[in-house]
């Protein structure tokens, strides 16, 4: 009975690996989101003297949206396979991220949900920037959806810094 459950315990812990693609999938969405930055970008460098300073804060409020989703994609990409399916082996690498040497779950939630404010804030402000030209109801959902990231986020640090508090807490208590 042992051996099978040794077996079933081992092909559970090596069904992690089946992340793996949707990691490779999410590199392959962002090589996407690099072909849009730079098609955007090339649009700004050669209309920049026929747009008006609205149009070139807009493109230039689309690069900074690309560029914050690429950082999530990334957070995502390098803290979820390092958390969830295999260690990367960066020791004394002189690339390494340096919030990798600290990442969980947890911390992951937090700079996730803190990246989505961001997107979301530029989102905001190109809907600001564009109010005359949109119904009151669009702006009014952006800004509920905003408040909800906002709340969200909150909500995540809150449990989070709960579940850190009570596990240090448990572990410096008398077994």
């Amino acid at each position: 009975m042992n051996n099978i459950v040794n077996r079933m315990e081992s092909f559970i812990f090596w069904s992690r690996w089946l992340q793996a693609p949707l990691y490779l999938g999410l590199i392959a969405a962002q090589g996407v989101y690099v072909y849009q930055f730079m098609h955007e970008l090339a649009i700004l460098v050669t209309k920049a003297g026929s747009l008006g300073e609205t149009d070139i804060m807009l493109i230039v409020l689309g690069l900074i949206d690309v560029v914050m989703i690429a950082n999530l994609l990334v957070m995502v990409i390098v803290g979820g396979y390092e958390t969830f399916v295999s260690r990367l082996d960066l020791e004394n690498h002189p690339d390494q991220p340096e919030w990798l040497s600290h990442v969980n779950a947890g911390v992951l939630k937090v700079k996730l949900a803190t990246a989505l404010i961001g997107i979301s804030s530029i989102h905001l402000l190109k809907t600001f920037i564009n109010a005359g030209q949109l119904p009151d109801r669009v702006i009014f959902w952006q800004v509920a959806i905003h408040i909800s990231f906002l709340v969200s986020a909150v909500a995540i640090a809150w449990t989070d810094r709960l579940m850190t508090t009570t596990l240090a807490l448990n572990s410096r208590a008398p077994h």
